[in-house]
């Protein structure tokens, strides 16, 4: 059973390169020329797509925390007030849109939301992704699958039941599943790496990746080894940099070493057939002994 899927012009899956995504998110807080300047990082990085984050903050932001007041670079503010500061609308997307087509690579977008979908069909993005907070909600799954694009599912903070649910409401056609705890950063306890491999056990014919939130590079490429096929990491210019999520992200240089560890993780992995390499026939002829 064939276990791949195409994003945009890339098969991905078993047999082809890990698809490194590079999460930028809300990391930008709310500035187009921040943004610009990760998708120039993560160009030079050699990732395969850039991810932004899209809400309609009156419907994702809980009713109860709406009024709640916090510290922000634009003052004391209302949590509500704060999501539609780092919000980006129409005119913004359409420049990154513009921006990432001028730097030749993919964008796309977590949708937590039926009217982000609205929003986002008028975007040629090669597919969708469905973060983890809103794998429960099957109303926002079928409404995605009625576009007809790739959607990779997150599976952070959720249990069997729940994944199992989520996939039963999506469909296995053209679905990727991304391991992941929704912890930032996240203890390499919990991270639970062989997760990869159950979920891989449980849906054959799905690619199986992972999204991290980790301190590190280690763990991310490790997640390669076990089989994963995409590969998603936060990019941050500066882990200093106010925001929730900069703390669990990759700053340039370490992304660029990330892609460079998943490339030679590739090629070390090799076909599992044991052969005798025409490099090994030197020391084969000095000092192979024979009784």
């Amino acid at each position: 059973m064939t276990r791949e899927i195409k994003i945009g012009n890339r098969l991905v899956g078993d047999e082809h390169p890990t698809y490194v995504i590079a999460e930028i998110g809300i990391n930008h807080n709310g500035s187009v020329d921040i943004a610009k300047e990760m998708i120039d990082a993560a160009v030079h990085a050699g990732v395969d797509a850039v991810k932004f984050q899209k809400r309609t903050p009156e419907i994702c932001t809980p009713p109860e925390q709406q009024k709640q007041m916090r510290e922000t670079p634009w003052g004391y503010i209302t949590y509500l007030d704060y999501r539609y500061k780092v919000e980006f609308g129409e005119a913004e997307y359409r420049e990154i849109d513009r921006y990432c087509k001028e730097k030749g690579i993919d964008w796309m977008v977590s949708v937590w939301d039926e009217p982000s979908v609205d929003f986002m069909e008028q975007f040629d993005t090669p597919a969708y992704k469905v973060p983890s907070a809103s794998l429960t909600d099957h109303s926002l799954l079928r409404y995605l699958r009625k576009t007809s694009k790739p959607v990779i599912l997150s599976t952070g903070m959720s249990t069997h039941d729940q994944i199992h649910a989520a996939v039963e409401v999506l469909g296995t056609e053209n679905l990727a599943i991304t391991h992941c705890t929704s912890t930032y950063p996240c203890e390499p306890e919990e991270l639970n790496l062989k997760m990869i491999q159950t979920l891989r056990d449980q849906f054959p014919s799905v690619p199986v990746g992972y999204s991290g939130h980790e301190v590190g590079l280690v763990p991310s490429t490790i997640a390669v080894a076990l089989g994963a096929c995409i590969v998603e990491r936060h990019l941050t210019l500066d882990r200093a940099m106010w925001g929730s999520d900069q703390a669990a992200s990759v700053e340039p240089g370490g992304f660029e070493r990330l892609v460079k560890y998943i490339r030679v993780t590739e090629a070390a992995l090799g076909d599992g057939v044991k052969k005798v390499y025409e490099s090994e026939m030197g020391s084969l002829k000095k000092l192979r002994r024979v009784k």
